[in-house]
């Protein structure tokens, strides 16, 4: 997208804020008016003291009181286009904000797999307050700055015509200036961005795996790997900021030539009676005033430029397809039959994964999914779930074609806990809650009692209040997977999908917690995916998968008796 196309998008984003951007326009219209008048007032006040023969006393209060108030109010009114402008950008940018943050939700999830997470977190937090900066120097700067070029154009112009043609034919060179650091710094402060993300991804990468870094003594490796990274970070930024610095002083340097020009000028004009020692002082405050607005633009280039690139990569997110919209049928009361007809899929297209997979479960029934690494078990937990869509074929909750159901309506149906346990900041009580959190504290404790968490909740500080940090770090992984399965049970789904649901438990507390589980799948339907095959044996069918496809399937005790491939799997277990 060009840069041209992305302001004009990212302005888009101001359209509810016109009335303020109205205000805010008025508001710089007023005080640069006021500023503009101050020099002559000024000029005023010099011509009295420096007046041939006297100093003019009686004219110079009335003048010293106006230039005062005029100072006041033209202070006034740029505080209030502050304060409107900062409206506009902060409730823009909480809006742009918000929508990126929705748009994350309504993504597939093969675009949050396949991007880096910190990349994620940089755009929706970083880029945001990037172009919130880049947006706020902008506007302040364009508003005040063209009124503030026109007017003293417009002052100077009535004042004496020759003075001012020579700043007109000098200000193409702060043009040219401005226009030269612009096309150069982009690209720079796009690279810097993009790396900025992957230094992010990376830290928080690393940040959340500290005790396999040094499990594996990998401290001085993940450290060199930062360093690169870093490295390319500082390369690109000290580019972006070589180019960008070059703005100010070569502005300055023009600015000075245009002052200079000014006062010769002005003092040859003096010298043959075109103008006043105080339209002198008068022309050199415009000359300031009226290269200050370039000054000001070419200092916030590096803002604006970052601001841009970050906003290129906060649309690129937006611009990404989402899922396929939620059709508008409805689930009636669930009974928990499941067929899969011919269903085809593959993580990318020439790698298929799933191939003409065909699968009835009756309503109530306990279905174990077996197989090797890489069979297909958790990627069929992934289409029964929707958060991937098949590439063909049909799955049906009770005859209804899932795709025709909006997805939380279909996911409300479920109810999972998987290997990898996932907690969030907040007490034992609203994550226990999360999946109900209308639940009353009797049904909480009572799901605790169920998935055997209540003895070591009692044992924590403050019980159900105690605080869970990030990611449950301050609990065992035993105790995060009971947690997981007391929000399960506090649901009450009617299909149940267990992904190795006890693998973090010991062996004590895993007989009990697959009791609670033979409770709890009473009259349900579940899915469990097992590698410990010993867990599945009571399981109403056992579907043994391998390639992608179902090789063998029944019960414990026949699948042994055939002595196939899940023989196999079964003894392997039990081999030294």
């Amino acid at each position: 997208m060009n840069r041209k196309a992305l302001l004009r998008r990212l302005l888009a984003y101001t359209a509810p804020y016109r009335v303020f951007l109205l205000l805010s326009f008025l508001s710089a219209l007023v005080s640069v008016a006021l500023t503009l008048w101050i020099p002559v007032q000024i000029g005023q006040v010099i011509d009295c003291m420096v007046a041939p023969g006297a100093v003019d006393f009686a004219a110079l209060p009335p003048l010293l009181v106006r230039l005062t108030v005029t100072i006041l109010a033209a202070a006034l009114f740029q505080w209030l286009m502050s304060y409107f402008i900062n409206l506009i950008i902060y409730r823009t940018v909480k809006d742009l904000r918000n929508r990126l943050y929705h748009k994350l939700g309504t993504l597939p999830l093969s675009y949050i797999d396949s991007h880096e997470h910190g990349d994620i977190i940089s755009r929706v937090v970083n880029d945001i307050d990037l172009v919130a900066d880049g947006l706020l120097q902008g506007f302040t700067q364009l508003f005040t700055g063209v009124i503030t070029i026109l007017g003293t154009l417009f002052f100077m112009l009535r004042a004496d015509l020759w003075v001012a043609l020579t700043v007109i034919l000098l200000t193409p060179l702060s043009l040219f200036v401005a226009a030269f650091i612009a096309k150069n710094t982009f690209h720079h402060f796009h690279r810097q961005s993009e790396t900025q993300g992957k230094l992010s991804g990376y830290v928080e990468e690393t940040v959340g795996n500290q005790k396999l870094i040094r499990a594996f003594a990998y401290e001085e490796q993940s450290t060199k790997k930062f360093r690169e990274i870093n490295d390319l970070l500082y390369l690109h930024g000290q580019k972006a900021q070589f180019f960008s610095s070059l703005s100010n002083p070569t502005t300055r340097f023009v600015n000075a030539i245009i002052y200079a020009a000014v006062g010769l000028t002005g003092a040859l004009r003096a010298v043959y009676g075109g103008l006043t020692v105080g339209q002198i002082s008068m022309f050199l405050s415009y000359a300031n005033q009226y290269t200050k607005p370039f000054n000001e633009i070419t200092g916030i280039i590096a803002q604006l430029q970052t601001a841009m690139a970050s906003a290129e990569r906060v649309f690129a997110v937006l611009d990404e397809t989402e899922e396929s919209p939620d059709a508008a049928g409805s689930l009636p009361t669930v009974k928990g039959e499941v067929t899969v007809s011919d269903l085809s899929f593959g993580y990318s297209p020439d790698r298929p994964l799933l191939t003409n997979f065909t699968l009835t479960v009756p309503a109530g029934s306990t279905v174990a999914i077996v197989g090797p690494t890489g069979c297909g078990k958790t990627t069929l937990i992934n289409l029964l779930l929707r958060f991937y869509e098949p590439d063909s074929g049909v799955i049906r909750i009770d005859g209804t074609d899932i795709s025709s159901l909006p997805r939380d309506t279909l996911r409300r149906s479920y109810g999972m806990v998987l290997q990898e346990s996932w907690l969030f900041s907040g007490t034992v009580r609203e994550n226990i809650a999360y999946g109900r959190p209308d639940a009353t504290d009797t049904e909480i404790k009572a799901a605790a009692e169920a998935a055997y968490a209540a003895p070591f909740i009692r044992r924590l500080p403050r019980g159900y209040d105690t605080m869970i940090s990030e990611d449950g770090n301050n609990l065992s992984q035993g105790q995060k997977q009971l947690l997981c399965i007391a929000r399960v049970m506090l649901a009450d789904p009617k299909i149940l999908i267990l992904d190795e649901a006890t693998s973090n438990i010991d062996t004590r507390t895993e007989i009990l917690v697959q009791r609670a589980f033979r409770d709890m799948t009473e009259g349900r339907t579940a899915f469990i995916v097992a590698h410990r095959l010993s867990t599945i044996k009571n399981a109403d069918l056992i579907l043994v998968m391998k390639d992608g496809k179902v090789v063998e399937q029944g019960t414990h005790e026949t699948l042994l008796a055939k002595g196939g491939f899940y023989h196999t799997l079964y003894y392997s277990q039990f081999a030294t």
